[in-house]
């Protein structure tokens, strides 16, 4: 990854000016789609959530151990085999789909794209508001907050290089599905201790590391004019610090959160 301020030592002082007032356009850009996206999957995974419980217990298919009522709709989503398919479809999606979608749609299809992913993570995550007290969920939501602020400020004022550090920390995120996967039957609250720990790590380390490749990538660009390139970039970029702030959260979810 080129070096930000060696790129735009390249060009003259008014071009330069011109690219610092189109980066902060952009970024501002990346922050809004995340945050719409996080919106969407906040909003759906709690009326999910309260879709798929009753208070009648003759309305209900199962009861959890929290003494949470579920009725069809709930059992459907958290207690048959579809609950596979919801945890491992937008992973599927990410792993094949995206980077179709980037090649091939438009700008608009792939925030389209983008919203209808962060709706289904919302039906994948809506388990905790179950699991969870809502002022835990909450009290967790906001440390994450100020922790990824903190860390892709860093990542975008930074005059180191970071690019070293993607390689690594995308091996420690293929690390953690594998680990994940297998505890899945494992059910090992020592490894999840690990996992979660370990996972903090490694997306705290994406967000500083994606922060500073959207400034990077957007320089690069920039001074090509490919602004449906860069439309694009937006709505990826935004993608990979959504994924990297959701995992936080839920790492950090797995010590400050409080069972119902």
């Amino acid at each position: 990854m080129a070096d930000f301020n060696t790129m735009r030592a390249q060009v003259s002082g008014a071009r330069a000016e011109q690219i610092d007032t189109g980066l902060r356009a952009h970024m501002n850009k990346v922050y809004g789609t995340m945050s719409v996206g996080m919106l969407i999957t906040g909003a759906a995974a709690w009326a999910i959530a309260g879709l798929a419980t009753t208070a009648d217990p003759s309305a209900a298919v199962a009861q959890l151990p929290n003494g949470t009522y579920l009725n069809s709709l709930g059992g459907a989503i958290y207690m048959s085999p579809l609950r596979w398919v919801i945890m491992f479809a937008p992973l599927a999606f990410i792993l094949f789909g995206w980077g179709a979608l980037m090649r091939r749609a438009s700008a608009a299809g792939v925030q389209l794209g983008f919203f209808v992913f962060a709706a289904a993570i919302g039906l994948s995550l809506s388990s905790i508001f179950l699991v969870f007290t809502s002022f835990s969920i909450a009290q967790t939501f906001f440390v994450t907050a100020i922790a990824f602020a903190g860390l892709s400020l860093f990542g975008y004022t930074t005059k180191k290089d970071l690019s070293g550090m993607g390689t690594f920390l995308m091996m420690g995120v293929i690390g953690l599905i594998v680990a994940m996967i297998v505890n899945i039957f494992l059910q090992s609250p020592a490894m999840m201790f690990a996992i979660s720990a370990i996972g903090v790590l490694v997306f705290a380390g994406l967000t500083a590391f994606h922060t500073q490749m959207i400034k990077s990538e957007y320089v690069e660009h920039a001074m090509a004019g490919d602004q449906e390139w860069l439309d694009k970039a937006a709505i990826d970029g935004a993608l990979s610090l959504y994924i990297s702030f959701l995992n936080m959260f839920q790492f950090l979810l797995m010590f400050m959160g409080q069972q119902e």
